[in-house]
């Protein structure tokens, strides 16, 4: 599970405001929640608002859930190396494109820029880390606890999943079936550890994992 210090959480707001700084008249550009985002060979997004969700697809056509680019994160074509490889706002975001040319002129903005990769690098470990659970129950509650930290807003009840994924979207993200992630659901709610709120977001309880 990853865990931010506040150090990071700090380095987050620093490069929003570096961008605000050097970009002032710069556009951004909004996208609306299932929106697929266009990608050019030359040009990083930076997510300023909300949350993109990357995927690629395998031969068979199946979706695999590659990570989620979070407030501050860089995603991209220059950034990978899979194909085929898409992004989606997975809400409503904003995004400020930038050309690797402005990146590479600018020693601050490329330090700023490559503290968000390591937590892009940290959140793709941890997702490739949930393959070492032999249990579907664990892996998929493992990769709840990881949306938990990267998406989760504070509520009475517990934390609340900022995000909407479906229940396939889970499954292609711990290697089962979107029926599997249904009934597993089912259970971590009648445990208590789950709810789902008015909005059909998920909320993790706080009690204390089984």
């Amino acid at each position: 599970m990853l865990h931010y210090s506040p150090l990071e959480v700090t380095l987050q707001r620093d490069l929003r405001d570096l961008l605000e700084e050097l970009y002032q008249e710069k556009t951004l550009h909004p996208f609306r929640a299932g929106q697929p985002i266009p990608l050019q060979d030359n040009q990083v997004w930076i997510v300023c608002r909300g949350v993109v969700q990357l995927n690629t697809f395998y031969a068979n056509g199946e979706e695999a859930l590659l990570g989620l680019a979070s407030p501050s994160m860089p995603f991209g074509l220059p950034l990978t190396l899979i194909h085929p490889y898409q992004a989606i706002a997975l809400s409503d975001v904003d995004l400020m494109p930038l050309a690797i040319a402005e990146i590479e002129q600018s020693p601050v903005l490329s330090q700023s820029i490559f503290r968000q990769l390591n937590r892009r690098l940290r959140q793709t470990e941890a997702l490739l880390a949930l393959a070492g659970h032999r249990r579907v129950e664990e892996r998929l509650r493992q990769l709840l606890l990881l949306l938990q930290e990267e998406v989760g807003q504070p509520v009475p009840q517990g934390t609340r999943l900022g995000v909407r994924l479906t229940h396939q979207h889970l499954a292609s993200a711990i290697g089962t079936t979107r029926v599997t992630v249904t009934r597993l659901l089912g259970q971590f709610r009648q445990d208590g550890w789950l709810t789902i709120d008015r909005s059909r977001h998920l909320v993790l309880t706080s009690k204390p994992v089984a």
